[in-house]
């Protein structure tokens, strides 16, 4: 459903056109002529000119320290949950002491209130009667809408037209002032900037921020306690502040730790940032893991990890489908993309020299849109090759699909799809059947495959799958 290119609400009312809703300062207060809002210089990308955060200023980049992370967890101990991090049930079939750090637990289902929470209670008492202001997609909008409302600050959120629905009403339920415009996070972003200047709002970054990155390095202290001495820590990277964090907390206590990065092929922002040396802009696709979707890490967040981290991984879309998949089946954890990140590495066999050894993975957020959920679990069945499609000529006369379904339960095969087609054959006398069905694995898929050559001339079978490729 299309957003409304410039809506605001705040407590349910709707405030008319932004022109009206924000000071100009070119004009007197209490002046009743229209307010103009000047035009924004826009971006060959589409994007629009940006201001600079002083928080995060390119020029003067803030690292934090273990004393920060420290800080943050002794004043956000009682307002956040402390996650488990259980053992794997899965550790022998990975062949590690695999441990999951369970983040999507908190109250909004992501690890963004540890730094959202710490960066409100962090502010001036003259900064929380004014309020916050912030871009976000949604994980950080949520934390920051929900953590605001509890400490009785008030939270704006610029939302961009892409964010899910269900995110943007429930910062809504959270009391938080939301506007939803933009096409995407850089235009989100410099409305919100913009903002924080004509209405003296402070603007927090979602994963630069130094607070944030403090309050995120809390993950770090936590694991420490719950698993003594890993050998590794595997985390999901997007902007850099969450990995920034949790490196600043693990190597001080566990030097020997390996802190390892991993992103989606499809938004590689700090392994391009390492090539070039800096944060550099990247092209963004469509991607499962869109909590990891930042074009450009932060500039806080790279020189603050990148002395720290051991080992960054990029990983296919497909893993994080089974990634996603296998949390579901033998975890019962429901995650997002970003949240299967880590798994999906080890599954992938980019962490076999880690087998044998202690790891924690992080599980960052459960935020999936049900559609894309249903979406995911069907990937990950294909890519382990236990979601399979064929297309098979078989006799028009009557009897003929019903010869092959009854095949179909002779093996086993569960039927999820079939169709056939007869407009496009040189036989008049045949039809093309179509069916998508479920096995119990390739193996399986394979016997299916070699009984319907047995009895059809014509089979075409599904690839084989990028898990077993």
């Amino acid at each position: 459903m299309p957003q409304p290119s410039k809506m605001e609400t705040q407590n349910g009312q709707k405030v008319s056109d932004l022109s009206t809703a924000i000071s100009n300062d070119a004009a007197p207060v209490g002046k009743a002529d229209t307010l103009v809002v000047p035009p924004r210089t826009r971006h060959i990308s589409g994007g629009v000119e940006e201001r600079v955060d002083p928080f995060c200023d390119p020029k003067d980049p803030k690292r934090i320290s273990f004393h920060d992370v420290t800080s943050a967890a002794f004043l956000i101990k009682d307002g956040v949950e402390r996650t488990p991090c259980p053992r794997s049930t899965s550790s022998e079939s990975y062949g590690m002491d695999l441990y999951l750090k369970k983040d999507f637990l908190q109250y909004t289902g992501s690890f963004k209130e540890r730094g959202a929470r710490y960066a409100l209670l962090s502010l001036t008492e003259e900064q929380k009667r004014r309020g916050v202001i912030s871009a976000s997609l949604g994980n950080h909008a949520l934390a920051l809408s929900y953590h605001g409302w509890k400490l009785s600050i008030p939270v704006t959120v610029v939302m961009p037209t892409a964010a899910p629905i269900m995110k943007i009403q429930k910062c809504r339920n959270y009391k938080a002032r939301v506007i939803v415009e933009g096409q995407d996070m850089g235009e989100a972003k410099s409305l919100a900037m913009r903002m924080s200047q004509e209405e003296q709002l402070l603007y927090i970054n979602g994963y630069d921020h130094p607070h944030i990155m403090a309050g995120q390095g809390t993950i770090g202290l936590e694991i420490l306690e719950q698993v003594p001495q890993p050998d590794a820590v595997v985390v999901p990277v997007g902007g850099g502040g969450l990995i920034a964090g949790i490196a600043t907390a693990v190597k001080a206590l566990s030097p020997k730790t390996k802190i390892i990065g991993v992103e989606s092929e499809k938004c590689a922002s700090f392994s391009k940032a390492i090539e070039n040396k800096g944060p550099i802009a990247t092209p963004i696709k469509n991607t499962l893991a869109d909590g990891l979707a930042v074009p450009k890490v932060g500039v806080n967040a790279y020189v603050t990890a990148m002395p720290l981290i051991d080992r960054m991984v990029i990983v296919k879309e497909e893993w994080i489908a089974v990634a996603i998949l296998r949390l579901v089946e033998e975890e019962k954890c429901v995650v997002e993309g970003a949240g299967g990140a880590g798994l999906a590495a080890i599954l992938a066999g980019h962490l076999d020299d880690l087998k044998g050894k202690k790891v924690v993975v992080l599980l960052c957020g459960g935020n999936i849109d049900t559609t894309v959920f249903g979406r995911c679990l069907e990937r990950g069945l294909a890519a382990e090759g236990r979601l399979v499609k064929f297309n098979v000529e078989v006799s028009d006369r009557p009897g003929g699909i019903n010869d092959l379904c009854t095949l179909l339960v002779r093996i086993g095969v569960s039927i999820k799809d079939i169709m056939h087609e007869r407009a496009w054959l040189r036989d008049i006398y045949t039809v093309e059947v179509k069916v998508v069905c479920e096995t119990l694995d390739w193996a399986h898929s394979l016997a299916l495959k070699n009984e319907l050559k047995k009895y059809y001339s014509k089979v075409q079978f599904s690839d084989v799958p990028l898990a077993l490729n």
